[in-house]
């Protein structure tokens, strides 16, 4: 049982750490400590420190002598790469989904996606967050490509599911979006899908890259 839950336990701790980067909660140059880390989920300092060990290798932090881990710099603009190179997989995905899509597929994406408009128009930001989840998840299994699903996961995982709430305008831009690619899903134009879904992806990074640009220079340096 320890071995099987050791390296989730360390996934947890650099998912955890990830999304606080990408988000801009910890900026560049702040110092998380493993012991800090493993007290706010709850495990204990090793599978924590093995988590941070698995971000420098990622480039998210960096071992700095006599300080431990830190946040390795980033930028918006590394924020609008990691979205562009999202954008280009899941747009061909999506068109693959538009050509594969049965009448029941149509019918369970219509009602996710009435299930999203109706927690965005009831500010229930963590409904929405996991309708907006379903949603991309139906589309991409939709497409019946394994391993671009598989390449697609290697670029969503430094993408936070978590923390959209406080993006100014994501919810307003997640409902939008979403009628524009449900039509062309429901037309069964695989063209016009792949460009709704990439314009999405691209819009939802360039939302949180701002976002994160304004707090690299609002929030002053703590301690994780």
């Amino acid at each position: 049982m320890t071995s099987q839950r050791k390296p989730q336990l360390s996934a947890e701790a650099a998912a955890h750490v990830r999304a606080l980067v990408i988000s801009g909660q910890l900026p560049p140059g702040t110092q998380v400590r493993p012991e800090v880390v493993g007290k706010e989920l709850g495990i204990s300092t090793t599978p924590a420190r093995e988590g941070l060990q698995s971000l420098r290798v990622e480039g998210f932090l960096e071992l700095v002598p006599r300080r431990g881990f830190q946040v390795a710099p980033l930028t918006g603009d590394d924020i609008r790469d990691l979205f562009c190179a999202q954008a280009l997989l899941a747009g061909e995905l999506a068109a693959r989904a538009a050509s594969n899509r049965g009448a029941e597929d149509l019918a369970e994406l219509e009602a996710l996606h009435h299930e999203l408009l109706a927690a965005a128009a009831r500010k229930d930001t963590d409904l929405l967050e996991e309708k907006n989840h379903a949603f991309h998840r139906q589309i991409n299994h939709l497409a019946r490509s394994r391993r671009m699903l598989w390449v697609l996961g290697l670029t969503t995982r430094y993408v936070p599911r978590r923390f959209y709430a406080s993006i100014e305008g994501w919810p307003e831009a997640t409902a939008a979006d979403h009628a524009q690619i449900i039509s062309g899903i429901r037309t069964g134009d695989p063209d016009a899908t792949r460009r709704a879904v990439q314009d999405h992806v691209v819009h939802a990074g360039e939302l949180l890259a701002e976002h994160f640009d304004a707090r690299a220079t609002d929030v002053p340096e703590r301690t994780a």
